[in-house]
């Protein structure tokens, strides 16, 4: 395994994911739990960002939420979207601090696997030019290999978000494989001039190793702390994985 790489940041930013307290209320279309009281909640805890996913399906965050959302975080907003007009229509509207723009399917549970900017790159760069002109960071939330990171930066995207979900389903030597790949590719990204964040599948026990990750600058979770709050309140469950990330 790789070591811990003297460049890593000490202080790793931690976004907060709020879909899944709005998957809560979407299940019966009631007006609580409050994204707004829930975003207070998560900064008061020491959150440095609230994520938030616009899906096609609109299945838990709705536009009104981002809407709402952007004229409250005190943090800054990161919009996660597919790569579509639509998407792009909104956030240059919204104009959300960073947008993360991530692979999308109906029937998925959620994300699975990280965007092929390989095979758009055009589109991408596209998308990129508008969203820069506009003051939005671009994220390109990839698995970590290094033909997408090279793409990511061939298309304009500043930030590579590097898809956990591999690492947090797999157990033994086969998790350390892909924890070894993680570390490779966060090294390459930052040659590369990328900022470097990851994401996806990562709780209270995974995300240890993860925050050593060399040159990580931001780390974005949802489901766990939002499952976490459920015994002990958000402020306190963001409050406890922010300190074990710091």
């Amino acid at each position: 395994m790789t070591s811990v790489n003297s460049e890593s940041l000490n202080n790793i930013h931690l976004g907060i994911n709020i879909d899944h307290a709005a998957t809560i209320r979407e299940q019966r279309k009631t007006t609580y739990p409050n994204l707004v009281d829930i975003v207070a909640a998560a900064e008061r805890g020491g959150a440095d960002g609230i994520t938030l996913h616009l899906r096609e399906d609109r299945r838990h965050i709705q536009d009104a939420d981002v809407y709402d959302l952007k004229s409250i975080i005190k943090t800054k907003m990161n919009l996660e979207m597919a790569a579509t007009e639509e998407m792009l229509a909104i956030a240059c509207k919204v104009k959300p601090e960073d947008v993360c723009l991530v692979p999308e399917k109906r029937e998925e549970l959620t994300t699975e696997g990280g965007l092929d900017v390989l095979a758009q790159k055009d589109r991408l760069a596209e998308m990129c030019s508008e969203f820069n002109a506009n003051g939005i960071r671009v994220s390109m939330f990839i698995e970590p290999a290094v033909d997408q990171i090279e793409a990511s930066a061939e298309v304009g995207a500043g930030v590579v978000e590097l898809h956990t979900g591999k690492y947090a389903e797999l157990g033994g030597a086969d998790r350390e494989k892909e924890l070894e790949r993680l570390y490779q590719a966060a090294s390459f990204a930052h040659s590369l001039g990328l900022i470097v964040n990851a994401g996806h599948g990562l709780e209270y026990e995974n995300v240890i190793a993860i925050k050593d990750l060399p040159h990580l600058y931001e780390l974005n979770i949802g489901h766990s702390i939002i499952a976490r709050a459920l015994m002990v309140g958000v402020e306190s469950a963001v409050k406890e994985m922010k300190q074990i990330v710091e």
